[in-house]
């Protein structure tokens, strides 16, 4: 899969609000992707860090995009479980999601998500999902 084939698959198959956030993904792998929340003030809390929701709703999707690639392309499924633990906040600067399928079964899928900043190795959040694999 590329990331033109990726970014077909969010075109497709998500809801318009989460098209709003205006995810790019950057890379995909056999196991992995890469996909980029660009900054946004309309996705920034009181305070002017980027809201957390935005970040678990672009983990969540990404999720999904890196499944995708590790199943040769999408497949019907949902999320069973998402845990996220926010350690720094991000203000004005582009999130990057790197998604690693820690186990890939044929009805569950297991993912680990590190939130980084552009431009800064300090990890902003992670976040850890279950999958179910419905097709």
């Amino acid at each position: 899969m590329t990331p033109e084939n990726a970014e077909a698959i969010l075109r497709q198959y998500f809801a318009p609000w989460i098209q709003r956030l205006g995810l790019r993904v950057e890379e995909v792998g056999e196991r992995h992707a890469v996909v980029r929340l660009p900054w946004s003030d309309d996705l920034a809390r009181e305070g002017g860090g980027l809201s957390g929701q935005a970040m678990m709703a672009a983990a969540d999707t990404a999720t999904v995009v890196a499944i995708s690639s590790a199943r040769g392309g999408f497949v019907p499924m949902t999320t069973v479980q998402q845990s996220t633990t926010f350690q720094r906040p991000v203000v004005g600067r582009d999130v990057l999601l790197d998604v690693r399928i820690t186990k890939l079964g044929r009805t569950l899928a297991f993912t680990e998500i590190t939130l980084t900043a552009e431009g800064s190795d300090e990890v902003v959040a992670r976040a850890s999902t279950v999958y179910a694999l419905l097709g």
